[in-house]
């Protein structure tokens, strides 16, 4: 996605409002839009300036957040203190695919908006997913330390040992020279550590006015 994606923040307490924008506004690839402390301006807030996410409380001054998640219309995270195990049940019930307990550390939202946005990715990568593709989707929903530890083959893991390696990210056919194996093999495993996160790429341009992808390992 080229254009960093817009989160709304809901919450009645602005201090902490205002730290999870900046929270969010620290993610690469997001954008806080101006934080705001009830259901009603929730709703309007959505209508005026359509936001990707919205990281909704569920205790607000006139209305409960879980209740207003199907009237937002957005993807939502619900943020709150609430752990009643009932409430959280209705907040999935509700849509929102994700629920953080308060009070949480930086990295544990950043972990969230980060595979929020895999997740985005995914899901527009096609008008029609297979159902590898929509499982993969939802799977960077969950916190890393809680997803399925994928294996990795040997020609992946080559692949990752010569991203580590080079000084400046590679080119498909920078690693394909590196492993030993073809551009197209080499392709669809950079593709795959793409998608699973274990990767970043790049565009370069160069002599030609032509955009190379470029390909580095991951380092936070």
């Amino acid at each position: 996605m080229s254009s960093s994606l817009r989160v709304l923040i809901v919450d009645d307490d602005f201090r902490v409002a205002r730290l999870h924008a900046e929270y969010v506004s620290a993610a690469p690839g997001f954008t806080a839009l101006a934080p705001v402390g009830t259901a009603a301006a929730a709703l309007e807030a959505v209508r005026a300036f359509s936001p990707d996410l919205a990281l909704v409380d569920v205790f607000l001054p006139d209305a409960s957040g879980i209740d207003i998640l199907p009237d937002l219309g957005v993807d939502t995270f619900v943020l709150s203190a609430a752990t009643d195990a009932s409430a959280i049940a209705r907040a999935f019930r509700r849509g929102a695919p994700g629920y953080l307990v308060k009070p949480f550390a930086e990295k544990q939202l950043a972990d969230r908006l980060r595979g929020y946005s895999r997740y985005r990715r995914l899901m527009t990568s096609s008008p029609d997913l297979t159902q590898d593709t929509l499982d993969r989707a939802r799977r960077h929903l969950l916190p890393a330390t809680v997803q399925l530890t994928k294996s990795r083959t040997v020609t992946e893991g080559a692949v990752l040992d010569a991203l580590t390696a080079a000084p400046t990210p590679l080119t498909a056919v920078d690693v394909a020279a590196a492993v030993g194996i073809s551009r197209a093999t080499a392709q669809r495993h950079l593709s795959s550590l793409v998608e699973e996160g274990a990767v970043e790429m790049g565009l370069r341009y160069g002599t030609t006015g032509r955009p190379e992808h470029r390909y580095s390992p991951r380092r936070d």
